[in-house]
């Protein structure tokens, strides 16, 4: 099919999951900007989540209508799609945001964004397990962590360490939420094998942010002075959002697990870039030139090809 070829083709994988990560390392500024055009503090958790809950469910209306536009099968779902879609959105978008702002709101910058990382590192494990396709192997293992390196490096700054105490409710649920993320990622493959990978997107965003505003509601949280230029902001992450997750499960649905995940990398790095470009940070750090290379190194390990020798060429005798 001509939708599969062109997502499963290498160089379109490379420059779409570049791309993905590029508008969700844009969300780090925006997130902030957002915050304080909404005067929402670092520790005002429900209010911090209904934000995140409407982004999301802008996201999944703006789909929808994408979607519908486009001639896909937005309303032929049955019961039974529409549960497997809801218990996707509860997990890849509510639980996983719950525990992520939880978390970071008991523990550091520094650790919550290398933590998070770790995600990449379950998805290649989960599919070692689940797809016969997706073994792991050393240069699969090399990659990631080269790859964790850059992440780390573009992390710690002169003068910040990691501390060695370990919180659960801060550090551990960090860890909780990139593994229910990518474990999410996973089922949501499962089900694009079965649903349109952009409406099964749709309406996960959609029931997934529902769920967080209503979270964060009940939980005192409110948004305050929502004026031009924050509405603008959160309609450009509700366009981001439905953007990168879109064509992240088109990428999922035609290609093995692994060769996508590892590009999560690059997430941290734009981050860190985007932020020091709108925020007013140092962006000619010698740490974001190394973290680039090593990510880049990391991916360039997991996803190409392993040379096979003339003797695995062989036909069988």
């Amino acid at each position: 099919m001509r939708g599969a070829a062109f997502f499963s083709r290498p160089r379109n994988v490379v420059w779409l999951a570049t791309l993905c990560c590029l508008l969700w390392g844009s969300a780090y500024p925006a997130i902030k900007s957002g915050y304080a055009l909404l005067a929402i503090g670092r520790d005002d958790t429900a209010s911090q989540l209904v934000f995140a809950g409407w982004r999301f469910v802008l996201a999944g209306v703006l789909l929808l209508g994408m979607a519908r536009a486009m001639g896909r099968p937005v309303f032929a779902l049955s019961r039974g799609d529409l549960g497997r879609i809801g218990l996707l959105g509860l997990t890849q978008t509510s639980l996983q945001y719950v525990f992520f702002y939880i978390g970071l709101a008991h523990t550091t910058g520094v650790k919550a964004s290398i933590l998070n990382a770790t995600g990449t590192f379950f998805s290649v494990l989960l599919a070692h397990f689940i797809y016969h396709d997706d073994r792991l192997h050393r240069r699969k293992l090399l990659g990631c962590l080269v790859g964790f390196a850059g992440v780390m490096a573009v992390n710690l700054r002169g003068g910040q360490e990691l501390g060695a105490a370990f919180t659960w409710l801060g550090d551990g649920f960090i860890v909780v939420a990139a593994f229910v993320l990518s474990a999410a990622s996973i089922y949501g493959k499962r089900l694009s094998q079965q649903i349109d990978a952009m409406v099964m997107t749709a309406y996960q965003l959609a029931i997934g942010g529902l769920v967080l505003s209503l979270v964060g509601h009940a939980g005192g949280g409110a948004l305050h002075g929502m004026g031009v230029a924050a509405a603008s902001l959160l309609f450009y992450m509700a366009v981001l959002s439905a953007v990168a997750f879109a064509l992240w499960a088109a990428l999922l649905q035609h290609n093995r697990v692994g060769g996508v995940a590892v590009f999560n990398f690059l997430i941290p790095v734009f981050g860190a870039l985007l932020s020091a470009l709108f925020l007013g940070e140092d962006i000619l750090a010698w740490r974001n030139a190394v973290a680039l290379l090593l990510v880049c190194g990391g991916i360039w390990l997991v996803t190409a090809e392993p040379r096979t020798t003339p003797r695995e060429n062989a036909p069988p005798g």
